[in-house]
């Protein structure tokens, strides 16, 4: 007798910085959540579709949840905790080097006012002695009744099979939402702009990363077969702007040969990628500028 079809969503949480966007293209395998040493790195709830011929799992990587410090942070926290209640399964990703932190206490009272299942994912189990894990494992279940336990990997794939084949156990019958062969569901220039943004995170110090944005003002193929591109970065003040260019525009051509590298593997065609850095003062705290770049509150 076949087997029932079982699809549903599942929301990937964790404090900053604990590998939620590397599980995420693990299990896609391929890029479409960008990866950063740096926090806050994700900003949107991004949709990775993983699919076999039993099951369909639709992942949002959300923003890691911590607290607000300007209205962009409010947008990413309203997102986050909202995604929570409408999941049918919640991954509770955490860093087993640095141990339990408030960090995680404080998404663990969140987690306490919904009634969907949670696992528990301790990654980077290839850092620390088999036997470091025990103790952490306690302390979890002291605070929470998690629905399943699972040590991985994200970096090397280790266990994640498992993780899937648990988190499958949550899911109700229903149909296939997106086709097998589809890996996100947003448009191939929401993730060129998050694949500028990962590059800018990379080469840059810490007064940038959370004062810039990516928006694709213009993308289109041409007759000979090269993807056009061009793109803005928007930061919020001059002395920004001269960072990202850097001297003689050598960081700005820098992070262009990174990125179209990125993009033209997710195209799979030629790409041309044009960079321009604009000023827009205090962005991250104007309605409409976030508005426009893509923070909605929906």
């Amino acid at each position: 007798m076949k087997q029932p079809y079982k699809s549903g969503f599942v929301a990937i949480i964790g404090r900053p910085n604990v590998g939620k966007s590397t599980l995420l293209n693990q299990v896609i395998g391929q890029k479409i959540a960008i990866m950063s040493d740096k926090p806050q790195t994700t900003r949107n709830k991004i949709h990775g579709v993983y699919t076999t011929d039993n099951a369909q799992i639709v992942f949002l990587d959300t923003p890691g949840i911590h607290k607000p410090t300007s209205k962009l942070g409010n947008y990413m926290m309203k997102v986050a905790e909202s995604t929570l209640g409408e999941v049918d399964a919640i991954l509770f990703l955490v860093d087993v080097v640095e141990g339990i932190g408030g960090g995680d206490r404080y998404i663990i009272e969140q987690l306490k006012k919904v009634k969907t299942p949670v696992i528990l994912v301790l990654n980077k189990i290839d850092q620390v002695h088999p036997e470091a894990l025990l103790p952490i494992i306690v302390q979890y279940k002291d605070l929470y009744e998690f629905a399943e336990i699972v040590p991985i990997s994200a970096i090397h794939g280790s266990n994640v099979n498992t993780l899937l084949e648990q988190t499958v156990k949550y899911l109700e019958e229903g149909p296939q939402y997106y086709p097998a062969d589809q890996v996100t569901d947003h448009p191939e220039q929401f993730v060129c702009a998050e694949l500028v943004r990962e590059k800018i995170l990379h080469l840059t110090r810490e007064e940038i990363p959370h004062s810039i944005a990516v928006a694709i003002e213009d993308m289109k193929l041409q007759d000979n077969g090269v993807v056009h591109i061009s793109a803005i970065i928007y930061v919020e003040r001059d002395s920004q702007k001269g960072i990202i260019i850097g001297k003689q525009g050598a960081l700005l051509k820098e992070v262009g040969r990174l990125a179209r590298k990125d993009i033209e593997t997710l195209l799979g065609s030629k790409t041309f990628l044009e960079l321009w850095v604009k000023v827009k003062k205090d962005w991250r705290n104007q309605e409409r500028v976030l508005r426009d770049l893509g923070f909605r509150n929906e």
